[in-house]
């Protein structure tokens, strides 16, 4: 298989700059493409300033600085675009500024191979932000991946006077839809679940743009994440308190007790702990966790250990709960990238109560801890976890279908039911440690879908 030149366009990378699943889904397709041995250059703004000791400057690119990060051998080249006045020091500012910057860096991307002397054969946009490239007409074919349709970057069509040749018409209600257009303009749409893929050519997972989904045809293909098990596997993850593997799950037994004696103090040691690491908003279902605690506290002896930021409605609503609850629920405001870890391989159960899920990583995470995951049957949460059944000893997880309290008690209860049968349990622990995500198994997926792109 020939080398390929690919110019990857998005908001986030892992290792560089980081909100959620985003940044690690594109770092983990850039590194397995890179390892398969094709060329891959990342474009992402600069977001705070860069010294000489990580970036060099290339030179100008439209009204912007181009600099190039100092990139890990044999890893994707990363570039970084400085655009002036809009270096605020966050990754999302919440207003139009955030118009202007994502123009500037679809602009940047058509422009890049001029100033590098490079040509890509493929245009690999990721989300809202990277969406005008492919109305920019690039000089290569263009891939635009959807991670979450929810997100579709809508401003008024003033907030981009001033920025150059955008082509992007605004829409009838006077604003420019920046994944309304990328999504008309690709040459091909992708997401990352085939569950999801068919999900969003329907008015209820649709957010309104089910209607130009289905006029793409075959499009959008949906291709499951991966999980970066360099980053996410226990027998080598230096920020858990022991190591453990499949085949000896022994020091899970400690991670769970420092868990336990950190976060709870004093709770059984004998009874399940479940574990939630989310941000705290509508869609990934914590008012469901929350409505159903109460209940799950009385019927259960579970404990509950959250970590997690967002809506401040549900933030004050798990600070009530622990404060009630002290033995039992346990909640740290913010993200924790240690205690993410120790959660994840501490608890006995995690939730992902999702409303939609494009893919989900956290699901992913916890199958190779041995944490199993109790999930609503949507997107990629229905593509990695199986309901488990202990007569067959056949899957993974707990499932339910319904969003909402009553489907999530019913799913952790059987989970609980699990964890109490001596035979049912490390079947199911064993089964969810042999899971395989990586992206190895990914990777090839999007080397398909390039070549036709580059050879219909």
């Amino acid at each position: 298989m020939a080398p390929m030149k690919i110019l990857m366009v998005a908001a986030e990378y892992a290792g560089l700059v980081k909100t959620g699943g985003l940044a690690d889904a594109v770092a983990g397709l850039t590194g397995a493409l890179a390892g398969a041995g094709h060329d891959v250059r990342v474009l992402v703004p600069a977001y705070a300033p860069i010294g000489p000791e990580t970036a060099h400057e290339l030179g100008p690119i439209g009204d912007c600085r181009l600099l190039e990060h100092r990139n890990a051998a044999g890893g994707p080249r990363i570039y970084r675009l400085d655009a002036p006045g809009l270096d605020t020091g966050s990754v999302y500012t919440g207003d139009d500024r955030d118009a202007v910057r994502f123009a500037r860096l679809a602009g940047a991307a058509c422009a890049l191979g001029d100033v590098l002397g490079w040509r890509a054969d493929v245009f690999h946009c990721h989300d809202w932000h990277a969406a005008l490239a492919p109305a920019m007409r690039p000089p290569a074919p263009t891939m635009l991946t959807v991670h979450n349709l929810g997100y579709q970057g809508v401003f008024p069509a003033s907030a981009l006077a001033g920025v150059g040749d955008v082509r992007a018409a605004p829409e009838a209600d006077g604003n420019v839809h920046f994944l309304r257009t990328g999504l008309r303009a690709a040459d091909r749409v992708t997401t990352v679940s085939p569950t999801y893929a068919r999900e969003i050519r329907t008015p209820e997972f649709g957010m309104g743009l089910d209607a130009v989904l289905r006029d793409r045809g075959d499009d959008p293909l949906g291709i499951l994440n991966g999980v970066d098990y360099q980053t996410w596997e226990p027998s080598t993850d230096p920020l858990i308190d022991a190591p453990y593997g499949a085949e000896d799950p022994s020091g899970k037994a400690t991670a769970r007790a420092s868990l336990r004696g950190d976060l709870l103090p004093g709770f059984d040691r004998n009874a399940p702990l479940v574990g939630l690491v989310s941000r705290l908003v509508h869609q990934k279902g914590v008012d469901l966790l929350i409505d159903a605690l109460p209940e799950l506290l009385a019927r259960t002896r579970a404990g509950f250990a959250v970590l997690g930021s967002g809506d401040a409605v549900l933030e004050r609503a798990l600070e009530g709960l622990a404060d009630a609850h002290p033995g039992r629920v346990a909640f740290r405001n913010g993200y924790d990238e240690p205690l993410a870890h120790r959660i994840f391989a501490g608890a006995d159960l995690f939730v992902v109560p999702s409303r939609y899920e494009p893919c989900g990583l956290t699901q992913m995470y916890a199958l190779r801890y041995g944490t199993i995951p109790v999930v609503r049957r949507t997107g990629g949460l229905a593509d990695t976890v199986l309901h488990f059944d202990p007569a067959s000893g056949r899957g993974n997880g707990s499932v339910f279908e319904h969003a909402d309290p009553q489907g999530l008690i019913w799913a952790l209860e059987r989970a609980i039911e699990w964890f109490d049968d001596a035979a049912a349990w490390p079947r199911l622990v064993r089964n969810a440690m042999r899971a395989d995500f990586s992206w190895a198994r990914q990777v090839g997926a999007y080397e398909e879908a390039y070549r036709r792109l580059i050879r219909p």
